[in-house]
């Protein structure tokens, strides 16, 4: 435990916000606690970095900047006469702070991967469900609002919605540090304008080009940053390591790994074990990207072929080439370069398919469904963003746009095709 004299009421210099204070002692204590000190070790962007040099912010810097904007969320809420007790202000900052606490080595890179089926929000759960029983109940409330089994609907909408605070910090954060100024949010104006109608979190109407300005930059961000095709290549063969290191070792072939990862590799972990065994919370807790790539550069080496290519591609940034389409690549041209992974490097069939990548992805700025972003005029009546927008059509921006990839070592001869 910290000591009992020490001060907590501290306050952290940060790039975008400046000084963020952090609100309360049972705060400072969470944010001490080693679950959280992990996310120092956590890259918000994976490998965003191969691209955009500077995006090496982690998910701490995120979590405490999310945290920063539900402060001003909660100060302009209270203002226009919504009651948020303090109990339910000290909730909404521990679940917004342990929003992302699940992730993995390198974030969404590695989703699902290490632990199939089982993706950061289920971890996140699980972690905040431990730290509740290490501080004696004092979260209790912040899961409820999580989980969003807490009447004040809104509350939860501040932390999982298609405007929470965690969007708003994301977008803003990672635009500043790779670089990409499309990214840039007027977060200061979107928090005036919150307010809340009918248990539901909604934005006063005159704010309508901030929110447009705030879906674009969404969906400029994903093709630019989050899905620029030179960071898929890297997290596609990020995936490919770490499938064919677990196949390797649930065969018994040895490998180098640090102690909790070579728990994940050898064993055959299920969603089920997770509830099962609580020290298994504790062993995903002792995993971070420095695990991943320590163990990448000691498999560049490796006697097993793929493992060997695939680290270094990816230590050495010797990366793949990519074709992206609006239809999907046809099965003639993904069996052309198969063969060709066959021939050039002395690999059978299956080997190939740890070498050669056909998948497709999707982006989605605003989903019209659940959750919409609704606009509160003077007279009381709500409407959706997507009805009233007329600086532009946003309805581009309401349906998903899909794209259909190939990744394959760039020694290959092209498809003749």
């Amino acid at each position: 435990m910290a000591h009992p004299n020490l001060n907590k009421k501290k306050i952290l210099n940060d790039p975008i916000y400046g000084f963020i204070t952090i609100p309360n002692e049972g705060i400072f204590d969470l944010i001490e606690h080693p679950y959280f000190q992990r996310l120092r070790r956590i890259t918000q962007l994976g490998l965003t970095y191969l691209v955009y040099p500077g995006a090496y912010h982690t998910r701490f810097h995120h979590a405490l900047g999310a945290m920063h904007l539900m402060q001003q969320a909660v100060i302009v809420l209270r203002s226009k006469g919504n009651e948020i007790t303090e109990k339910e202000e000290d909730a909404v900052y521990k679940a917004i702070l342990l929003h992302d606490i699940g992730h993995g080595p390198f974030s969404h890179a590695l989703e699902t991967c290490i632990v199939p089926g089982v993706s950061h929000e289920n971890i996140s759960l699980a972690f905040m469900n431990h730290l509740n029983e290490v501080f004696r109940g004092e979260l209790t409330l912040a899961i409820e609002i999580f989980k969003n089994e807490y009447p004040k609907r809104f509350l939860h909408q501040l932390i999982a919605s298609q405007l929470d605070m965690d969007r708003l910090d994301y977008l803003r954060r990672d635009s500043f540090y790779s670089g990409v100024s499309e990214g840039q949010v007027g977060t200061e104006r979107l928090l005036k304008m919150l307010n809340v109608q009918n248990d539901e979190l909604v934005l006063d109407a005159k704010a309508i080009y901030s929110v447009e300005k705030f879906l674009v930059a969404r969906r400029l961000m994903y093709w630019q940053v989050y899905l620029h095709k030179t960071v898929l290549v890297a997290e596609y063969i990020l995936v490919h390591i770490l499938r064919r290191a677990k196949k390797l070792a649930q065969n018994g072939v040895s490998l180098f790994a640090t102690g909790a990862f070579k728990v994940f590799l050898e064993q055959a972990i299920t969603p089920q074990d997770f509830e099962r065994d609580s020290e298994l919370l504790d062993t995903f807790a002792q995993l971070d990207d420095i695990d991943i790539m320590a163990s990448i550069k000691e498999w560049k080496s490796h006697s097993d072929p793929v493992l060997a290519r695939l680290s270094s591609a990816l230590i050495d940034r010797r990366l793949f080439a990519i074709e992206l389409s609006n239809s999907p690549h046809p099965a003639a041209k993904l069996a052309h370069y198969e063969a060709e992974v066959v021939e050039k490097y002395g690999l059978n069939r299956n080997e190939a398919d740890f070498m050669v990548y056909n998948d497709s992805i999707g982006n989605n700025a605003y989903t019209s469904e659940k959750d919409v972003i609704k606009l509160m005029y003077r007279d009381g009546t709500l409407k959706d963003i997507a009805e009233v927008s007329d600086h532009f059509n946003i309805s581009t921006l309401t349906g998903e746009v899909k794209k259909h990839l190939l990744i394959y070592p760039k020694s290959c001869r092209p498809y003749p095709g």
